[in-house]
């Protein structure tokens, strides 16, 4: 276990506590419903998990993304479903703790730590999925308002937030200053709701379309005040909420591990417990030993997040992709260890496999993690170049002189 801080485990008990007295026997039914837990919230809310990472001046905790991980950890181990109808309330309000202006975050945050109001984060689209670049969501300044035409797509929690940062094109023949980010509340005329969608697995949180006719919402809630800074705000929130992402599929591997080797002690085959033969005891050893390595990847890029560090992006990108990667692989395993039970839908394991396989998907694919993280190595990699002297050029260019490094780049 990582090196937690008191108040991270005080958090862990309170969050371990409402997980298995009340999240795991509701996590069933709510899976089979496809609704929001509704009383979950309510037990996570009463026991203040929903202010958890917000700032003690807003209402919240204080406590910050590390404890805020470690909740969500604990969530997911019981319901993985649960886990991101948690976080995403993070998700959602990043970007006023990020971008907002201090009347924003005065009027909003104090009303999520609360958990009076749920909050949703609107960026991706049926056309621009990793590329959030090329949004076609569009914004235009009306006076004292701001018009919103377009839709959002596989806008989790969208079905029961009151509030959702909404990102939207306001400036289309710029580059850098392209898109902005508004604050629609649920109700605004010209907002609805669209598709239901009908999901694999974290079925216990809702994932709408958003869909945006003449939309008009006050200039006050323009994210910071100025246009043009969207796609900043949400690159910055997307690397403060992958550790969340990420510790979401540690709790999912670590709930998969423990009933997986329950199983194996009790499951005989051959005359012997099947956990004492070597090919499912290499399985339990590799699944631990993958979970434990994930969740302190977990742990450090949380504390380079509560440390305000110059440069998280990478090591975000890494815990994200290593952790849930870790996951499809550890529930996968268990599913394997069940054997025929495992497919089963009377057994809880299926669900694990199921609620594993968007972590590698959502807030950034795996494979444009893998991105991420080589661009940073290959930036990196200009201090390195004093150790060119000991690779033969020729290896490096085929013979031909060696590209100059370009200083300026890195």
């Amino acid at each position: 276990m990582p090196n937690y801080t008191p108040e991270q485990l005080h958090w862990k008990a309170v969050a371990r506590k409402i997980a298995d007295e009340v999240v795991r026997p509701l996590a069933k039914k709510y899976d089979d419903l496809q609704q929001y837990p509704w009383e979950i919230k309510e037990a996570m809310a009463k026991a203040g998990l929903m202010s958890v990472w917000l700032p003690k001046e807003y209402g919240g905790a204080g406590a910050g993304v590390g404890s805020l991980c470690v909740v969500v950890e604990e969530l997911s181990r019981a319901c993985g479903g649960v886990g991101v109808a948690y976080a995403v309330n993070a998700l959602g309000s990043f970007p006023i703790l990020l971008g907002g202006t201090e009347e924003q975050k005065k009027k909003w945050l104090p009303l999520i730590a609360k958990g009076e109001k749920l909050i949703a984060f609107g960026l991706s689209e049926k056309f621009a999925g990793s590329d959030a670049g090329s949004m076609r969501t569009w914004a235009k300044q009306d006076g004292d308002q701001w018009v919103i035409n377009g839709e959002k797509k596989w806008c989790t929690n969208g079905g029961s937030a009151d509030l959702f940062s909404v990102f939207c094109v306001t400036d289309p023949e710029s580059k850098a200053k392209r898109i902005s980010a508004l604050l629609v509340e649920k109700g605004t005329p010209g907002f609805t709701l669209g598709k239901y969608e009908d999901k694999m697995g974290i079925r216990a949180v809702p994932v709408n379309e958003l869909h945006f006719q003449n939309c008009r919402v006050p200039n006050a809630n323009l994210l910071g005040g100025k246009p043009g800074h969207g796609f900043k705000h949400a690159m910055h929130t997307l690397d403060y909420a992958r550790p969340g992402v990420a510790a979401q599929a540690v709790g999912l591997a670590q709930g998969a591990l423990e009933l997986s080797t329950l199983y194996a002690q009790r499951r005989q085959q051959f005359g012997v417990q099947i956990s004492a033969h070597q090919s499912i005891g290499f399985m339990l050893a590799q699944m631990a030993t993958k979970i434990e390595a994930s969740r302190l990847l977990v742990t450090e890029a949380a504390r380079l997040v509560d440390a305000k560090a110059e440069n998280i992006t990478k090591l975000a990108a890494m815990c994200k992709y290593f952790a849930t990667e870790t996951a499809m692989e550890v529930t996968t395993n268990a599913v394997q260890i069940f054997g025929g039970y495992g497919y089963m839908k009377d057994y809880p394991i299926e669900k694990y496999m199921r609620d594993a396989k968007i972590t590698q998907i959502y807030e950034g694919t795996n494979q444009v993690q893998q991105m991420v993280i080589v661009r940073n190595v290959i930036k990196e990699s200009l201090e390195w170049d004093y150790l060119a002297k000991w690779i033969p050029t020729e290896t490096m260019t085929g013979g031909l002189e060696p590209a100059p490094v370009d200083a300026t780049k890195k």
